[in-house]
């Protein structure tokens, strides 16, 4: 069965695959449309939070700035995570077997490890939140800010997984 132009039942609802915003008091009093289908366009963008919204061109591009330092703050976390581990690896190689403290700079090694994923895991869903608005500008700063952080803090391989961590 062919959808096209049914809205649904849902009020507001306008063909095109675009989800209506809410114009909720105390929210702005802008709407936020959601694209499910590839865009340039940036009317009523939101960009993954209702406070978030595009409404001109300066916010446009103050947002794709900000989306670029995100995104190359990612690959920052990822270098710093890369630094620990070589550096308590170097710590724990140095560490005699039988002395009674190696147990406590495993333990206190995997919690500091363990607290690096999980930023990491976080800040890769957010950027995955950020290309989900499935607009070609935000897309753009999302690859710049992945160049531009692979070019600051990047000494590791470029090989990265199509994963969102």
């Amino acid at each position: 069965m062919h959808h096209a132009g049914m809205d649904h039942d849902m009020p507001g609802h306008m063909p095109g695959h675009t989800m209506p915003g809410h114009d909720m008091p105390g929210m702005g009093g802008h709407k936020c449309n959601m694209n499910m289908l590839f865009t340039w366009d940036t009317t009523d963008l939101c960009i993954v939070f209702h406070g978030w919204h595009i409404s001109s061109t300066l916010s446009l591009i103050a947002s794709l700035l900000a989306i670029v330092a995100l995104t190359a703050g990612y690959e920052s976390v990822r270098e710093l995570s890369r630094r620990y581990e070589a550096g308590y690896a170097l710590k724990l190689e140095n560490t005699p077997r039988k002395y009674p403290s190696r147990g406590e700079v495993e333990r206190s090694g995997r919690i500091v490890k363990a607290a690096f994923y999980a930023v990491q895991v976080f800040y890769s869903f957010f950027i995955m939140l950020l290309f989900m608005t499935y607009n070609g500008w935000v897309m753009l700063a999302v690859a710049v800010g992945a160049f531009v952080g692979y070019l600051a803090f990047g000494n590791s391989s470029a090989t990265k997984s199509v994963a969102c961590h």
